[in-house]
């Protein structure tokens, strides 16, 4: 089992740091083996190749758009269809449809892809996660590691090397 946990997002836009932090908790934890973590920041470049390795799942850890209450976790997977219209190759943007473009122009294909996400409060300019975000932070890694031990049992259980 490979599996990709990528943290996104930029530490000087507030809550759009939320990806980092979370990997940052993360790297406390005892993952199942086949598991790599990463802080991308915002080198969406770098993640688009990295994915060009084959992985059997990537677990994209992100802050949301303002849609709902600040802090309120989301967990979804992300399927190639609902991508469709995320063509060419920008290796100057972080935004996860353009990062998903860019490895189909680099002639990849999307592992199974699950993006876990907290809607953002504020996105201005500034070091530091909001009150809510900061609180969200543990249930993120809750859900990231029940993602990832889920898929190490489900591995084993299919006969793969977990």
């Amino acid at each position: 089992m490979r599996v990709l946990v990528a943290g996104v997002g930029n530490i000087f836009l507030g809550d759009d740091g939320f990806g980092p932090e979370v990997v940052r908790v993360l790297e406390r934890e005892d993952l199942p083996a086949g598991v790599r973590l990463v802080d991308y920041g915002i080198r969406g470049v770098h993640l688009a190749y990295d994915l060009l390795e084959p992985w059997d799942a990537l677990v994209l850890i992100d802050a949301l758009p303002q849609t709902e209450p600040p802090g309120q976790i989301e967990v979804f997977e992300v399927d190639s269809e609902s991508l469709s219209s995320t063509q060419g190759f920008d290796a100057h943007s972080l935004d996860p449809t353009s990062v998903f473009g860019s490895v189909r122009a680099l002639g990849g294909t999307l592992p199974r892809t699950f993006v876990v996400g907290a809607h953002a409060g504020s996105v201005d300019e500034g070091i530091g996660l909001t009150p809510e975000l900061k609180s969200s932070v543990g249930g993120a890694v809750s859900v990231v590691c029940g993602l990832v031990r889920s898929m190490a049992v489900d591995a084993a259980t299919s006969g793969q090397e977990a």
